[in-house]
């Protein structure tokens, strides 16, 4: 009952293999599991630290589109989880009219949010004053321990920042940073519209990156729409979410939920599908 295909996107300084421990999950949990990276990123993580140009002028609707080919070329409509810039590639997705559900977790803002705490910028503002459209820069050793490990010690932050920091592209951080100053921004999305998949965006309150109050402001952009769109904030959680201890149940509660939605939208389709059989045979 509902699809087996799960999609994962990974977010910005980071690779697919930020997102192993759910990959493998799901994987004995029955799902097929789609995890590829972005678009001249399909490298390991030491390599692409060597040389980073293969990917330095990627933008956002390119991502965005590297990932509707590989959805439209499944069987069935997968479940979209997304984390930081991978959660605002979900909505982008979804608004595309894509997947069958969508969780984006810890999600970088979609256009029209305005909301800002000193804690985003704190790790925004230095990279701003530095950026270049056509370049890729890496967070350093401190600044990923502040935005994404800020509970572990530096110690703890350090082996993972080994693990799975990568530079990211000056171009996306500059088109979602910048976005509400232009009228054609690519991470814009129809929050009004009302035949979208089901969307969960999903917080932690420990997060330096993306607290709790950018994810509410991006919950609320959506209040418009009669598509199902939820908010869940876990605590204690910072914006490592996907890897830090517990993480399990937020990847058990995101995939639940998403298998609870197939099942509303399911049981929703049979009703009417009744419903049409007994006027046909009055």
């Amino acid at each position: 009952m509902g699809t087996n295909n799960v999609v994962l996107i990974h977010g910005l300084w980071m690779t697919p293999l930020s997102l192993e421990y759910w990959a493998n999950h799901y994987t004995e949990r029955g799902y097929s599991v789609y995890a590829p990276s972005w678009p001249g990123m399909e490298r390991d993580v030491r390599a692409l630290r060597r040389a980073p140009e293969s990917y330095a002028d990627i933008g956002f609707k390119q991502i965005v589109d590297h990932y509707e080919k590989l959805v439209i070329g499944l069987e069935h409509a997968p479940v979209l989880i997304g984390h930081s810039f991978g959660g605002l590639v979900v909505q982008a997705l979804l608004d595309r009219g894509l997947g069958c559900c969508g969780v984006a977790i810890a999600s970088a803002p979609i256009k029209g949010i305005w909301t800002l705490p000193y804690s985003t910028m704190r790790v925004v503002t230095p990279q701003l004053f530095t950026m270049h459209s056509h370049r890729c820069a890496a967070l350093t050793p401190a600044q990923f321990h502040y935005a994404f490990m800020n509970t572990s010690t530096r110690e703890e932050s350090f082996l993972i920042y080994q693990r799975y920091a990568v530079p990211g592209p000056d171009r996306v951080l500059l088109q979602t940073e910048l976005a509400n100053f232009n009228p054609f921004a690519e991470t814009a999305v129809n929050t009004r519209r009302n035949n979208r998949a089901p969307l969960l965006l999903v917080a932690g309150t420990e997060d330096h990156l993306i607290p709790p109050r950018i994810v509410k402001a991006n919950h609320r952009a959506y209040r418009h729409s009669t598509a199902v769109t939820e908010y869940k904030e876990f605590p204690e959680r910072t914006h490592f979410i996907i890897g830090q201890s517990g993480w399990e149940e937020v990847a058990n509660y995101s995939l639940d939920w998403a298998r609870d939605q197939q099942l509303l939208v399911e049981r929703e389709q049979r009703r009417i599908a009744r419903e049409v059989r007994a006027r046909q045979v009055a």
